[in-house]
C-alpha cells in the first residue's frame, strides 16, 4: 500500500517545499505561479512530481492533483504542513485496522484560532458534523475516490469566490454517494504559516456571509438552525468584532445568497 501527498502550493520549488514538508512519500504537487512546468525528484520514501500551472484556485489545483494521483492512499496537503516523522506507515496502518473504510481523518495541528477540531477516538463521520475537518486531515482510497466521481467545488476556498468550504463540500458529497468515513486519533502533521492566510482575515463580515452560503450547501433547508448551533457552540471564539445576532444576520443573508447561486 502506497501514501500519496497531494499538495495545493504557490509559487514554491520543488527542493525546497520537499525539505520544508519533510515529506516521506510519493507526492504530487501544484504550483499555482506564473508558468508552465514539470519537475520530479526522489526523497526519502518516494517520488516528488512537481506541477507548475498559472491557473488559481486551492480546488481547482487539487482536482488537477487528483487526475494525477497513482498512489493506493491520497494524503491531502498544503505548502505550510510539515509532516511527523513515519506519517506515511502510521495512515497505512490505520487503513489496515480498518477494512471498512474508505476516507480517514487525522490530526494535523493548526493555529490555535483556526483550530475546528482535534480527533480523539475513532469513529464513523456523519453529514452533521463534517464540516469541521479540513483538507489536510483527509486521507482517501484512490479506487475510492475515482469511483465517486467526487471533485473540489471551485466556487470556495482560497482563490475562488467564498473563502473557505470546498473540503466541507468535498466530504458531504463523498458521504452522499456512500462512501464511508472515520477518524483517528493518530498526528500526522502540523500547520507551520508564514505570512497572512489567504482566506481568512478574522471573524468579520466576509467570514460569516461565506460561511452562510456554504451552510446553505451544506445542510438546505436546516442551515439557519446549524448557523446559530454553530454560533452558540463557539461564540467566545466568533463573536470578538461582532455580535451574535450580527454574525447570525450576516450568515442568514449568506443562506440566502446560496439559494441563488449555481454551485459548480
Amino acid at each position: 500500500m502506497k501514501v500519496q501527498v497531494l499538495a495545493s502550493v504557490m509559487d514554491q520549488t520543488m527542493e525546497h517545499l520537499t525539505r520544508q514538508m519533510r515529506l516521506q512519500s510519493d507526492a504530487v504537487i501544484i504550483n499555482q505561479c506564473d508558468r508552465l512546468g514539470y519537475e520530479e525528484m526522489a526523497c526519502q520514501g518516494g517520488l516528488v512530481r512537481f506541477y507548475s500551472f498559472p491557473d488559481r484556485g486551492v480546488g481547482r489545483s487539487r482536482n488537477e492533483a487528483i487526475l494525477r494521483a497513482d498512489g493506493d492512499i491520497c494524503l491531502f496537503s498544503d505548502e505550510d504542513i510539515v509532516y511527523e516523522p513515519g506519517y506515511a506507515q502510521a495512515v497505512i496502518s490505520e487503513f489496515e485496522r480498518n477494512h471498512d473504510a474508505d476516507m480517514i481523518l487525522f490530526n494535523v495541528m493548526v493555529q490555535e484560532e483556526r483550530q475546528t477540531y482535534c480527533i480523539t477516538e475513532r469513529k464513523k463521520v456523519h453529514w452533521y458534523n463534517c464540516g469541521r475537518y479540513g483538507a489536510v486531515s483527509f486521507a482517501v482510497r484512490r479506487d475510492s475516490l475515482t469511483a465517486s466521481g467526487v471533485t473540489f467545488s471551485l466556487l470556495f476556498g482560497g482563490g475562488a469566490r467564498y473563502g473557505s468550504g470546498e473540503d466541507s463540500l468535498f466530504l458531504k458529497e463523498f458521504m452522499r454517494k456512500g462512501y464511508k468515513v472515520y477518524t483517528a486519533p493518530v498526528t500526522i502533521g502540523r500547520e507551520v504559516r508564514e505570512g497572512e492566510s489567504t482566506w481568512f482575515a478574522g471573524y468579520n463580515d466576509k467570514f460569516f456571509f461565506d460561511r452562510g452560503v456554504l451552510y446553505h450547501y451544506l445542510y438546505g433547508r436546516l442551515a439557519a438552525p446549524m448557523a446559530l448551533r454553530f454560533l452558540l457552540a463557539h461564540r467566545g471564539k466568533l463573536c470578538g468584532e461582532l455580535s451574535l445576532k450580527e454574525a447570525y444576520s450576516l450568515m442568514k443573508k449568506g443562506i440566502r445568497q446560496g439559494k441563488r447561486d449555481i454551485i459548480r
